[in-house]
């Protein structure tokens, strides 16, 4: 479809952005006048002038955001316009100048006396700086002398090889195999890979399966080898910096409290029987001899699917939505009147989905490739959460707080999710959609919760032996893998001898400790989005306050706004329950 033949109602409208590029070229001008901040250097000592500086870098980071979000979109609108890529590369000369200019900020701030900081932390005119301020007076005893952090500074580019390293392998060199099936070949790339293993022919899964996997395996040296060295790099940044290991330095440096990582393991753990009752029903369904590690994916439920247009998919988002509010559902409506969604799919335009917003954007903007299946009818629940997320914050919030971590990202867009699906469940009277339903949502859980989870283990099992000593190698990182496999699937299922390499596929693990936030993200999701069903507008009022709150503290303490404590294991009780209930309608079904 060309862009000239969509609904204007079903268009972003950018215009809310700046009105044309000659708005924009005057912003960008205005602003690359405003990003040179070195007269501030060597003076943050004294409050006047540090709270002028903060003020000042708010407001041109905010213009700049604004700029290089409005290229992005135009770029993502058609990704054949170089017009627009002209644009962004105008911004990010200015952003690196800017980033260049203000790089003497943090460690002037962290170099300054405990005292001061402590101060000013309480000075009222700081207090959109306090939690910002109060993260560097923390972190002061894992920097080091200018000398030291000069020195590790210039091995930035060295410690991000390893992922750089990887993805060549992953992308660029990986030899993807092509198999034959039934007179047609078929080259197993990353796309095709996933889409075989949702494929109702077991014979393709298992063709797949093993020649992708044979691929990672013909390369597994050199892979291990840089998983190994990106390790090591680890353990070598958190002795240097004096942390008590690289766990404690990951979860530092997003300001989690370790009882998070070890409630999320501990509860997973005792949570596994849950799987492989999960995993027999799936062998008896699928009426296999043995179940394999290619048979996970494919869909329990045949030909069951929410065909909807996107209005009416919109409308049913609503209702699904409604136990947040009517104010919500009008902010909704807002967003689908107004120009926040651009819908359909166009020649040149990016695939996928998304939701982008900055500080001094007027709204956020969702960005969508709608097609009638159920997936796509989640997919606009999910990209709303998000939305939603961030014009709350950036409603209540400073822009110095506005931005909330990584850690707590994905909850909202769970939530609506979750909320959308219980809707479902609830008033849907087709026994084979409701199956598929019941299906869809254990398989989410079971991605995102359970899966993570054995990478995260598998991540601290590998950084834990090095720390010790103990000789990290290729077949160490295989049995282990291998171990925890069996463990989470269980006996009902053949961990075949190729999972014991599906490690060296996760890029995910080249930036370490990460993983285990989608399953943090979904326990909390799926907690509060129970308890919105079952105590209502007291529930709702605490979940916005959670979505207010931003980026105002740490974020194992917003999350306490909406009743979600992860350093206690009740919101992983109700995750795995959740999971668990939904597995006895789905045995009844």
């Amino acid at each position: 479809m060309k862009r000239e033949e969509v609904k204007e109602n079903l268009k972003w409208k950018t215009t809310d952005v700046f009105k044309d590029a000659e708005e924009f070229d005057a912003a960008l001008d205005a602003v690359s006048k405003k990003v040179d901040f070195s007269a501030y250097e060597g003076k943050l000592g004294d409050k006047e002038t540090l709270l002028k500086c903060l003020k000042e870098m708010d407001e041109a980071d905010g213009d700049l955001e604004k700029l290089d979000v409005y290229a992005y979109m135009l770029k993502d609108l058609d990704t054949r316009d170089q017009t627009a890529a002209a644009m962004m590369a105008r911004v990010e000369d200015v952003i690196v100048a800017y980033s260049a200019s203000t790089s003497f900020i943090t460690p002037e701030l962290t170099a300054l006396p405990e005292e001061y900081l402590a101060e000013t932390i309480k000075d009222p005119r700081f207090s959109d700086y306090d939690y910002m301020l109060a993260r560097i007076l923390k972190g002061k005893s894992h920097v080091l002398s200018k000398e030291t952090e000069n020195v590790l500074a210039l091995g930035g580019k060295v410690y991000g090889g390893f992922h750089d390293i990887f993805t060549m392998i992953d992308n660029a060199d990986m030899p993807f195999p092509e198999i034959e099936h039934n007179g047609e070949k078929i080259r197993v790339t990353h796309g095709t890979y996933s889409v075989c293993m949702q494929s109702e022919d077991r014979e393709l899964r298992e063709k797949a399966f093993k020649a992708y996997y044979n691929a990672y395996i013909s390369l597994i040296n050199t892979i291990s080898a840089t998983y190994i060295g990106s390790v090591n790099k680890d353990v070598f940044m958190a002795k240097a910096r004096k942390y008590d290991g690289c766990l404690g330095m990951a979860l530092e440096n997003e300001d989690v409290d370790r009882k998070v990582y070890e409630n999320l393991l501990e509860s997973v753990n005792e949570g596994l029987p849950v799987l492989h009752r999960y995993i027999k029903d799936r062998k008896n369904i699928l009426g296999v001899k043995e179940l394999h590690m290619y048979d996970v994916y494919t869909p329990l439920v045949e030909n069951a699917d929410i065909k909807l247009g996107y209005e009416e998919a919109f409308e049913l988002v609503k209702k699904g939505l409604a136990p947040l509010g009517q104010d919500y559902i009008n902010t909704l409506q807002k967003a689908h009147d107004e120009g926040w969604i651009d819908v359909e799919e166009t020649e040149g335009k990016r695939s996928g989905a998304y939701s982008i917003s900055v500080y001094k954007l007027p709204h956020p903007y969702v960005l969508l490739n709608y097609k009638p299946t159920s997936h796509d009818v989640f997919t606009i629940a999910h990209e709303l959460g998000h939305a939603m997320h961030s014009f709350k914050s950036e409603s209540v919030q400073p822009k110095a707080k506005a931005d909330y971590r990584i850690f707590v990202a994905e909850v909202a867009s769970t939530v609506n999710e979750v909320l959308l699906l219980k809707y479902l469940l609830k008033t849907e009277k087709d026994v084979r959609l409701k199956k598929y339903l019941c299906s869809y949502y254990m398989d989410m859980i079971r991605t995102t919760l359970f899966r993570q989870t054995m990478f995260a283990e598998f991540e601290y099992i590998a950084h834990d032996a090095a720390e010790k000593g103990i000789p990290v190698t290729k077949d160490y990182l295989c049995e282990k893998y291998l171990g925890l496999n069996e463990k989470y699937y269980g006996k009902d299922i053949v961990s075949d001898e190729e999972i014991a390499y599906e490690w060296a596929r996760i890029p995910h693990f080249y930036s370490a400790f990460y993983v285990y936030k989608y399953a943090t993200g979904i326990v909390s999701a799926i907690s509060i989005a129970e308890r919105i069903y079952n105590e209502g507008e007291k529930a709702v009022k605490d979940y916005f306050g959670f979505l207010s709150a931003g980026g105002s503290t740490d974020p194992v303490s917003i999350l306490k706004l909406a009743r979600v404590d992860l350093t206690k294991k009740d919101a992983f009780k109700v995750a795995m329950k959740s999971f668990e209930e939904t597995l006895d309608e789905f045995e009844k079904l």
